[in-house]
């Protein structure tokens, strides 16, 4: 395993590492954005459609999928900014990293 980190080096590093950084840099934060719009948008249609719900089976099912969905827009929302995190976390950790000399 050492051999393996000794033979990379700065500059093969940095053509593995940057490209996948800038595109996670970019795609995290819009990724947001769209989720956020598109949760906002869901839960507001289904709290209007449980609103509406007249018959008390159709208000269950209703208020069910408004819960699940307030949850399943927090789970992804809370995933893209733990992965915001980790990729702060690892631009850290690789422009401090230090070569090892062969």
């Amino acid at each position: 395993m050492n051999t393996l980190i000794a033979a990379i080096s700065e500059k093969e590093l940095n053509q593995i590492v940057k490209p996948l950084l800038d595109v996670l840099g970019v795609l995290v934060p819009v990724l947001l954005g769209v989720v956020g719009s598109i949760g906002a948008i869901w839960c507001i249609v289904l709290g209007v459609k449980y609103a509406k719900a007249e018959d008390p089976q159709e208000h269950e099912k209703a208020k069910s999928g408004l819960k699940n969905s307030i949850i399943g827009f927090v789970l992804i929302f809370v995933l893209l900014v733990a992965l915001q995190i980790a990729v702060s976390v690892f631009t850290s950790w690789y422009r401090n990293y230090e070569y090892p000399v062969i």
